[in-house]
């Protein structure tokens, strides 16, 4: 593989944990764009069921004014004003998974059920190509620490990705060293465009 190979990072509202590892990943020199799956963007809010709930054409700024409105206090605490802040540098607003006709080598993603959203979204697609992509999931928990954990894995995942050979038939091998490793459950699955 050369080192252009095209990554995706997906989560559910391309926020925090799709975000995170962005950041790292195009620091890195990693080809890399990022997505969540839901149908709405949404950001914990003054109690567990009341989210703030946006629209993915949304931009981070909006989101941001809007946060520091409602409650400053609130949201400077918890951290997602530090956040929308971050993404807001990387890019202006998130973007949907399913709304994105490019192509990727490699997509990653954050979580089981995004992981069947993303599967589900690429075999419902014409096959034009027939170019494969490969896709893998490891579960991350969405909250801060843990998304930087998780994109420091993705990190180095993507570097041993990126030096392989024979990407095809040495891939399963190395998700089976990254599991014994992290102690975290890899899926991994092959569609095609």
């Amino acid at each position: 593989m050369s080192s252009l190979l095209r990554v995706a990072v997906v989560c559910s509202s391309n926020q925090n944990r799709s975000m995170e590892a962005h950041n790292i990943l195009s620091k890195r020199g990693f080809n890399v764009r990022s997505f969540g799956t839901g149908t709405h963007v949404k950001l914990p809010g003054p109690a567990p069921d009341k989210p703030n709930v946006y629209d993915f054409k949304t931009t981070y700024d909006q989101m941001y004014n809007d946060l520091l409105k409602k409650d400053k206090e609130l949201y400077t605490q918890n951290g997602i004003l530090h956040m929308l802040d971050r993404n807001k540098r990387i890019k202006p607003r998130p973007e949907r998974f399913q709304n994105c006709k490019d192509q990727f080598d490699l997509i990653l993603t954050c979580e089981e059920r995004v992981y069947d959203q993303v599967v589900e979204d690429l075999n419902a697609r014409e096959q034009e190509t027939c170019q494969p992509v490969h896709v893998i999931n490891v579960d991350i928990q969405d909250n801060h620490e843990e998304a930087t954990l998780g994109a420091f894995l993705l990190c180095e995942l993507c570097q041993c990705l990126q030096h392989m050979e024979d990407m095809e038939n040495e891939i399963d091998e190395l998700l089976q060293e990254f599991e014994e490793k992290s102690g975290r459950p890899f899926l991994h699955t092959v569609c095609f465009y």
